[in-house]
Protein backbone atom coordinates (compact mmCIF):
# COMPACT_ATOMS: atom_id res chain seq x y z
CA UNK A 1 0.00 0.00 0.00
CA UNK A 2 1.14 3.15 -1.19
CA UNK A 3 1.94 6.19 1.83
CA UNK A 4 0.19 9.62 0.42
CA UNK A 5 2.20 12.66 2.47
CA UNK A 6 -0.60 13.97 4.67
CA UNK A 7 -1.94 17.78 3.85
CA UNK A 8 -0.74 20.48 6.84
CA UNK A 9 -3.66 22.19 8.03
CA UNK A 10 -3.24 25.79 8.27
CA UNK A 11 -3.67 27.40 11.83
CA UNK A 12 -3.74 31.70 13.32
CA UNK A 13 -2.63 32.68 16.43
CA UNK A 14 -3.06 36.57 17.78
CA UNK A 15 -1.13 37.77 20.38
CA UNK A 16 -1.70 41.06 21.90
CA UNK A 17 1.96 42.51 22.61
CA UNK A 18 3.15 45.32 25.18
CA UNK A 19 5.95 46.63 22.48
CA UNK A 20 6.32 48.74 19.56
CA UNK A 21 6.51 47.71 15.82
CA UNK A 22 10.04 48.36 15.63
CA UNK A 23 11.12 46.47 18.72
CA UNK A 24 9.25 43.74 17.38
CA UNK A 25 10.36 43.39 13.77
CA UNK A 26 13.82 43.37 15.24
CA UNK A 27 12.75 40.25 17.56
CA UNK A 28 11.42 38.15 14.70
CA UNK A 29 13.76 39.57 11.92
CA UNK A 30 16.90 39.12 12.95
CA UNK A 31 19.50 36.47 14.75
CA UNK A 32 19.94 38.38 17.41
CA UNK A 33 16.55 38.83 18.33
CA UNK A 34 15.36 35.70 17.25
CA UNK A 35 17.67 33.59 19.43
CA UNK A 36 16.23 35.40 22.63
CA UNK A 37 13.03 33.67 21.99
CA UNK A 38 12.64 31.50 19.33
CA UNK A 39 15.97 29.40 19.34
CA UNK A 40 18.75 28.95 21.11
CA UNK A 41 20.71 29.87 18.34
CA UNK A 42 20.07 31.49 14.78
CA UNK A 43 22.19 31.73 11.98
CA UNK A 44 21.84 33.21 8.25
CA UNK A 45 24.01 32.50 5.13
CA UNK A 46 22.29 34.56 2.53
CA UNK A 47 18.24 34.03 2.50
CA UNK A 48 18.62 30.92 4.47
CA UNK A 49 17.95 30.95 8.20
CA UNK A 50 19.30 27.85 10.53
CA UNK A 51 17.53 27.75 14.09
CA UNK A 52 19.13 25.29 16.76
CA UNK A 53 17.44 23.74 19.39
CA UNK A 54 18.73 21.52 22.56
CA UNK A 55 20.84 20.01 19.92
CA UNK A 56 18.39 19.91 16.88
CA UNK A 57 18.56 21.90 13.42
CA UNK A 58 16.06 23.16 11.17
CA UNK A 59 16.28 25.50 7.98
CA UNK A 60 14.17 27.53 6.49
CA UNK A 61 13.86 30.12 3.57
CA UNK A 62 13.35 33.67 3.80
CA UNK A 63 10.30 34.24 1.51
CA UNK A 64 9.41 37.32 2.62
CA UNK A 65 10.19 40.27 4.99
CA UNK A 66 8.64 44.25 5.73
CA UNK A 67 10.39 45.95 8.12
CA UNK A 68 7.70 46.77 10.65
CA UNK A 69 5.10 44.42 8.98
CA UNK A 70 6.35 40.66 9.44
CA UNK A 71 8.45 38.13 8.21
CA UNK A 72 7.64 34.81 6.13
CA UNK A 73 9.66 31.48 6.22
CA UNK A 74 9.21 28.16 4.58
CA UNK A 75 11.41 25.35 6.24
CA UNK A 76 13.50 23.81 3.72
CA UNK A 77 12.23 20.19 4.30
CA UNK A 78 8.68 21.42 3.02
CA UNK A 79 10.18 23.10 0.46
CA UNK A 80 11.96 20.24 -0.82
CA UNK A 81 8.54 17.97 -0.59
CA UNK A 82 6.97 20.83 -3.03
CA UNK A 83 4.62 21.86 0.12
CA UNK A 84 2.84 25.33 -0.10
CA UNK A 85 3.50 25.71 3.26
CA UNK A 86 5.14 28.77 5.47
CA UNK A 87 5.03 30.10 9.04
CA UNK A 88 4.62 33.87 8.98
CA UNK A 89 4.54 36.33 11.86
CA UNK A 90 2.72 39.57 10.77
CA UNK A 91 2.63 42.76 12.73
CA UNK A 92 -0.61 45.08 13.13
CA UNK A 93 -1.37 48.42 14.94
CA UNK A 94 -5.04 48.78 16.25
CA UNK A 95 -5.68 51.93 14.97
CA UNK A 96 -8.28 52.57 17.66
CA UNK A 97 -6.42 51.44 20.66
CA UNK A 98 -2.81 51.38 19.20
CA UNK A 99 -2.03 47.69 20.28
CA UNK A 100 0.32 45.97 18.74
CA UNK A 101 -0.63 42.22 17.75
CA UNK A 102 1.34 39.70 16.08
CA UNK A 103 -0.48 36.89 13.98
CA UNK A 104 1.41 34.13 13.81
CA UNK A 105 0.12 31.54 10.29
CA UNK A 106 1.65 27.94 10.48
CA UNK A 107 0.64 24.73 9.02
CA UNK A 108 0.78 21.50 10.77
CA UNK A 109 -0.77 18.14 10.30
CA UNK A 110 -4.31 17.60 11.16
CA UNK A 111 -3.48 15.71 14.70
CA UNK A 112 -0.67 17.54 15.34
CA UNK A 113 -2.45 21.24 15.30
CA UNK A 114 -2.97 21.27 18.54
CA UNK A 115 0.68 19.97 20.06
CA UNK A 116 1.66 23.30 17.56
CA UNK A 117 -0.37 25.71 18.97
CA UNK A 118 1.05 24.95 22.66
CA UNK A 119 4.33 25.50 21.24
CA UNK A 120 3.60 28.81 19.67
CA UNK A 121 2.24 29.78 22.86
CA UNK A 122 5.22 28.46 24.75
CA UNK A 123 7.80 30.63 22.29
CA UNK A 124 5.36 34.07 22.43
CA UNK A 125 5.66 33.57 26.64
CA UNK A 126 9.18 33.45 25.83
CA UNK A 127 9.15 36.84 23.78
CA UNK A 128 6.62 38.05 26.22
CA UNK A 129 9.61 37.42 29.13
CA UNK A 130 12.27 38.97 26.87
CA UNK A 131 10.19 42.43 25.88
CA UNK A 132 9.41 42.59 29.61
CA UNK A 133 5.91 42.70 28.57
Amino acid sequence: MATTVSEKVKFDLEFLLKTSPRVLDNMIGTPSGLSEWFADNVNIKDDEYTFFWDGSMQSARLISRKPNAGIRFQWIEDEEEDMDTYFEMTITVDPMTKAVIMTVTDFAEEDEVDESRRLWEKQISNLRRVLGA
